[in-house]
C-alpha cells in the first residue's frame, strides 16, 4: 500500500515539473527579441538554440527575397544604361507682323519704323558714319505708351554725322506717322556694330594700324586685309573717364569717339585699346 501510494506520488511531482517546464519554454518563445535581451554570456546561452533556429530561418527567407530583389535591380540598371532618344527643339512660334501691348517690337515693326524715321525732309542732307547720305541708325526701342491710348509707337535714335547731332523721332506704328522729332548736341549713346566696322575700317587705313597687320600675321602667317578676318567689339570713348586726354581727343562727347578691342577669329587677341578713332573727324589716335 506504501509502494503503491509512492508511486502515484512520484507521478504527480513529474507532471507538475513537466507543466512547469512547458509553461517556461512557452513565454520564452512568445517575448519578443527586444524583452528576452541580456547583454551576459548566461542570458544570451539560455536562448541561443532557439534564436539560431530562427535566425537561419529568417536568413532563408531574405536570402530568396533578396535574390528576387537582385533579379529586378539588374533590369532597372540595364534600363537605367539605355541611351536616351535625342533631344529635339521646338520650333519657334511664328512671330505675326504687329506685337500686341508691351511686347517687344517685331521685325516688321523695326523695319517700319526705320523706314518711317528717315522720311521727314532734310533727312537727305544728313550723313551717316561713312559719310553717306542719310543719318546714321543708332537703334529702335518701343516708345512708353501714353495713358489710356494703347497705340504702339517706336522709338527711333538717329546720328547726323554732318552736325554731330543725335536725333530722336517717335513713330506711330498705326497711323506711320511721325509724332515727335527732337536734335541734341553732346549726348552719344552706344555705338552701334556698324560704327564699330568703320573704326576698324579706319584703324587699317591708318598708318597706326601697321602694328595690327603685324600682330595679325605673326599669329596667322597670313596678311591682315579686311575687317571679316577679326572678331571685334568696343564702345565710346568717354573722356571724363580717363587721367590724360591727347589734345586730338578733347572734342570726343561733342564728337563720336570709340575704343575697339579685337582678336583673330577662333585666335589670339590683338591689342587695339590704345588705339582712339574719332568717327566725326575720321581720324586715329593713340593713347597712353
Amino acid at each position: 500500500m506504501y509502494e503503491i501510494a509512492r508511486r502515484h506520488l512520484g507521478k504527480v511531482v513529474a507532471g507538475a515539473a513537466m507543466a512547469v517546464t512547458g509553461t517556461a519554454v512557452a513565454v520564452a518563445i512568445s517575448l519578443p527579441g527586444s524583452a528576452g535581451a541580456d547583454d551576459t554570456p548566461g542570458g544570451r546561452g539560455a536562448l541561443g538554440a532557439g534564436a539560431a533556429g530562427t535566425a537561419a530561418g529568417t536568413a532563408g527567407a531574405v536570402g530568396a527575397s533578396s535574390g528576387h530583389q537582385g533579379g529586378e535591380g539588374g533590369e532597372g540598371a540595364q534600363s537605367a544604361g539605355t541611351a536616351p532618344p535625342p533631344a529635339t527643339v521646338a520650333p519657334a512660334a511664328a512671330e505675326g507682323r504687329k506685337g500686341v501691348g508691351s511686347d517687344p517690337l517685331t521685325d516688321d515693326e523695326l523695319s517700319r519704323a526705320e523706314t518711317l524715321a528717315l522720311t521727314p525732309p532734310g533727312a537727305a542732307a544728313q550723313q551717316n558714319v561713312e559719310g553717306g547720305r542719310g543719318p546714321q541708325h543708332l537703334g529702335t526701342d518701343l516708345a512708353d505708351p501714353l495713358p489710356g491710348d494703347g497705340t504702339r509707337r517706336a522709338e527711333v535714335r538717329l546720328y547726323d554725322y554732318g552736325r554731330d547731332e543725335l536725333i530722336t523721332r517717335t513713330v506711330n506704328l498705326d497711323t506711320g506717322k511721325v509724332e515727335k522729332s527732337a536734335s541734341q548736341r553732346g549726348v552719344q549713346p552706344s555705338a552701334h556694330p556698324e560704327e564699330l566696322r568703320e573704326a576698324l575700317e579706319l584703324i587699317l587705313a591708318s598708318p597706326l594700324g601697321k602694328g595690327v597687320k603685324e600682330d595679325y600675321r605673326d599669329a596667322t602667317g597670313k596678311a591682315l586685309t579686311s575687317t571679316t578676318q577679326l572678331w571685334f567689339n568696343g564702345d565710346l570713348y568717354r573722356t571724363y573717364r580717363e587721367a590724360n586726354v591727347p589734345a586730338q581727343l578733347s572734342r570726343c562727347g561733342e564728337h563720336r569717339c570709340v575704343r575697339l578691342v579685337t582678336k583673330v577669329l577662333n585666335g589670339a587677341w590683338i591689342d587695339t585699346r590704345n588705339l582712339i578713332v574719332d568717327l566725326s573727324a575720321r581720324t586715329v589716335t593713340r593713347v597712353g
